[in-house]
């Protein structure tokens, strides 16, 4: 029975034991390891202060200005000596001798009068030819020259002026130049129809109108009196009533005149 006892009581105290020295060993590696630990852990390390570079400004410190010196003209007290100019000459020009005409010697043929100048005697006036003057077509006036009042007009129904004659004849009949001179213009005119005007070159100027297209002169032409011109037509349109004819005008330094005192001159 004791023995019995005895066997428990050591299986019990032997299983505890274990446990407990465990238990110890435990709590021994924690202590050593915690002081290992505190051991190890390095010092904190202090950071020395960053230099600023700014530096602190230094107190203001009171600065006295002196007083400024009044200001000096700027005049040079010694007095300036001028020297007196010297005048030079100005030389004279010399004038051009004045250029005197000498008059010719007058000529013992001519005669003096009370001064004994000599007298011209006037030049001699050219004699001026006669301006040639012949009919530009042979044929009945169907209408006569009217600027002053109005004429009735059949082609257009109305009345009207008219600035030369009318003369009929057949269609081709040759139409000549009243006098000599030179051909102003050749047109085909809107109104009149072909027209020809000649430069006398002493103010006239004559107008052949309603003739045909074709004509024998081109401007510039010099033509003497009776020279062909072209030939009688009808192209006029204000006066295609009238069948073919020759409308003649007349003009002395730009007025109108009648044609038939023109070709009536002498």
């Amino acid at each position: 029975m004791d023995n019995r006892g005895k066997r428990q009581s050591a299986s019990i105290f032997g299983g505890m034991g274990f446990y407990i020295a465990l238990l110890v060993c435990v709590i021994a590696a924690g202590v050593v390891g915690y002081f290992a630990l505190l051991r190890n852990d390095p010092e904190p390390q202090t950071s020395d202060p960053v230099p600023s570079s700014v530096t602190d400004p230094e107190p203001a410190q009171s600065v006295s200005l002196p007083e400024p010196e009044p200001a000096k003209p700027v005049i040079n007290d010694s007095p300036i000596t001028v020297e007196k100019p010297t005048v030079r000459p100005i030389p004279e020009l010399e004038a051009p001798a004045p250029e005197v005409s000498v008059p010719e010697a007058p000529d013992e043929d001519l005669p003096l009068n009370e001064d004994d100048a000599p007298v011209m005697e006037p030049a001699p006036i050219e004699a001026v030819e006669p301006m040639i003057i012949v009919q530009p077509l042979a044929g009945e006036t169907a209408a006569a020259f009217s600027v002053d009042q109005l004429v009735y007009d059949a082609t257009m129904g109305d009345w009207r002026t008219h600035d030369g004659i009318d003369i009929q004849a057949e269609a081709g009949t040759a139409v000549v130049s009243a006098s000599a001179g030179v051909i102003l213009s050749v047109e085909e005119d809107g109104r009149m129809g072909t027209t020809i005007q000649v430069d006398h070159r002493n103010g006239y100027v004559t107008t052949y109108a309603s003739l045909q297209p074709e004509t024998s002169v081109r401007a510039g032409d010099e033509v003497p009196a009776g020279a062909v011109l072209g030939a009688v037509g009808n192209t006029s349109l204000t006066e295609a009533g009238l069948g073919a004819h020759l409308h003649f005008s007349v003009a002395r330094d730009g007025e109108l005149l009648d044609p038939v005192e023109f070709l009536g001159r002498d």
